[in-house]
């Protein structure tokens, strides 16, 4: 198996994972998305999460709707702005859900050195900014990056 392959099912898995928490909350894969924005950034108004993911505040409704209905997360008024009102996560609801591949993780990093670490830290991280600029040129151009030379 080469690198490509290697990716190709790096990310099958990916998808398929969460497509089955997805399928055990009734969540969608953009709804997982955004509630790992918020619980990373904290609390967020409809409009600031709209702007993050690239979608409409209609479609934001929708989704903080899904999310909330699974108990995932709360909408409450913005301290700053009573008119307005921000969206935060229910602390470790999500958490949940993913304690299993936690503690998998975990064991399976366990079995590397630190140094063998760091190489597969390198790799991850700049595998994220390559498929962060993918997405990125998908877009705003509909067309993926041409290939290096």
């Amino acid at each position: 198996m080469d690198g490509r392959d290697f990716g190709r099912e790096l990310s099958t898995a990916v998808v398929a994972f969460h497509e089955a928490v997805g399928a055990r909350l009734g969540v969608t894969a953009v709804d997982q998305r955004a509630l790992a924005l918020i619980a990373g950034k904290g609390p967020l108004t409809a409009g600031e999460l709209a702007k993050e993911i690239n979608l409409t505040p209609g479609a934001v409704t929708g989704l903080a709707d899904r999310l909330e209905r699974a108990g995932l997360v709360r909408r409450e008024p913005d301290p700053g702005d009573r008119r307005r009102v921000v969206i935060s996560a229910v602390p470790g609801a999500f958490g949940k859900v993913f304690a299993g591949l936690s503690t998998a993780m975990q064991e399976l990093s366990a079995r590397y050195t630190p140094e063998e670490q760091q190489i597969i830290g390198d790799w991850v991280v700049r595998t994220i900014a390559v498929l962060k600029e993918q997405t990125r040129l998908l877009t705003e151009t509909g067309k993926p990056a041409p290939d290096g030379p």
